[in-house]
């Protein structure tokens, strides 16, 4: 652009206008947290200049404060800045909707077709592949969390209790909470690891909504807004759980998915890999809803699919809701991709809720050490429960049998492969998938 291009705003955006966009956005959104934020980023900021770059990196800021996936949280708040309570709805929805419907037609394919040579030898060399991907992130998020001995000594002390102590997760990141809050007001410099406002002076030119552009009025406080949106809020969750409770009670599969997957949802500190676990330990431990293959299989097609990776969680609905029958032998189909939708709303609704309730209330909080202590002690938490994560599956992978039993080399050599890749060539997460898809493919016919 000429300098005189970049200092003129753009034309202002229709809701039809962000409609497709974000609905594209919903379809080409691979890459995990880190390559969805910076797709946005180049779309928004640096391309269509929607908003600054200041701006967007304190809608950043506040949406990685918040339990649930920051990415979508992130869309969610640019449409609800830019297009009032629709437009946040439309684009954290459109986030979403592609991935959920991918993952329902892939988790339909794995349950009927799973063991044909084919699927079953694509299925092999995705799993030691998985294992890599989980120890990368736990060593992507560590390298920005653990800046000190302090906050390596939290990992550890989670790690020990998951793995030791079997301590619920939930657990762990209240104790880690409790921590940073006491320990942000007796040693504040431990916990403060800076955020990312340091890097807001580059400029890509006047922007749609820049950095003197003021507030809208629908984006600051009111309070009969705030009561409106709890009541909503309320209404939305109440409605579909006292529906699912009277069909089919209080412990129907059904209903006890839509109250497991909510406690998730306000648990998911650190991304989707930090609530894992916790999925884990409810959809295979407690309610046997799918088999430890089948969650390490669920979590490769969602790494391998659009959208936010918690929406692994949909093809864990899908999965239960196929093996326990629950519209019948006949339907099984309906019965995986109605559980797939419910829980993914309830996984969604509070990250809506947190965005339109909170928006206005905790954007001007963030900086203030009070409120960043206890989440940079979670995010410490979360790397050593990851790193639990990554063992089980290694586990489960390497050795198929048990311990009793031979070590699966060809596994390992696939998953070392996926290291060098990750670690070494930093490839990206759908390429190291689709090398290991093969050389599993390979393997397995062979």
């Amino acid at each position: 652009m000429t300098p005189a291009e970049k200092s003129q705003a753009p034309q202002p955006v229709s809701m039809g206008q962000a409609f497709l966009f974000w609905l594209k956005l919903g379809f080409v959104s691979f890459g995990g947290p880190a390559g969805q934020i910076a797709l946005m980023h180049q779309e928004l900021v640096e391309r269509r200049r929607w908003l600054s770059e200041r701006r967007f990196l304190h809608a950043l800021n506040y949406c990685m404060l918040l339990p649930g996936p920051e990415a979508q949280q992130l869309a969610t708040y640019i449409g609800w800045l830019m297009h009032r309570t629709w437009g946040g709805v439309i684009a954290g929805g459109l986030f979403v909707l592609p991935s959920l419907l991918i993952l329902i037609g892939l988790a339909w394919v794995y349950v009927s077709f799973g063991q044909t040579p084919a699927v079953a030898g694509l299925l092999y060399g995705i799993k030691p592949a998985v294992t890599a991907i989980v120890v990368h992130a736990a060593h992507r998020i560590g390298s920005r969390t653990l800046k000190n001995p302090w906050l390596l000594a939290i990992a550890a002390a989670a790690f020990f209790a998951i793995f030791a102590l079997q301590a619920p997760f939930p657990l762990i990141v209240l104790a880690a909470g409790v921590l940073g809050w006491l320990g942000g007001k007796l040693r504040p410099a431990i916990f403060n690891l800076g955020g990312h406002s340091a890097n807001a002076q580059q400029s890509f030119g006047a922007a749609l909504i820049d950095d003197d552009t003021p507030t809208p009025a629908h984006a600051r406080f009111h309070i009969r807004r705030l009561l409106v949106l709890l009541a909503c809020g309320a209404v939305l969750w109440c409605v579909p759980m006292a529906i699912l409770s009277v069909l089919y009670g209080w412990q129907g599969t059904l209903t006890q998915m839509g109250w497991f997957f909510t406690k998730a949802a306000l648990l998911t500190f650190g991304g989707a890999y930090a609530v894992l676990p916790y999925i884990y330990q409810g959809a295979v431990g407690h309610y046997g809803w799918l088999t430890p293959g089948q969650m390490i299989d669920g979590l490769a097609l969602g790494e391998s699919t659009p959208g936010p990776l918690i929406m692994v969680v949909a093809f864990v609905a899908f999965v239960g809701g196929f093996v326990k029958q629950i519209f019948g032998p006949d339907q099984l189909f309906f019965a995986g991709a109605v559980a797939a939708c419910l829980v993914t709303w309830f996984t969604f609704l509070p990250s809506f809720l947190f965005i339109l309730i909170g928006g206005p209330l905790v954007e001007s909080t963030h900086g203030q050490l009070r409120f960043t202590a206890p989440l940079t002690a979670i995010s410490a938490a979360v790397v050593g429960v990851i790193v639990n994560l990554a063992l089980f599956f290694a586990y489960h992978v390497f050795w198929p049998q048990g311990f009793a039993g031979a070590i699966d080399w060809a596994s390992a050599l696939i998953a070392l492969w996926a290291f060098v890749a990750l670690f070494r060539l930093k490839r990206g997460v759908i390429e190291v998938l689709a090398t290991c898809a093969a050389l599993g493919l390979a393997v397995y016919l062979w």
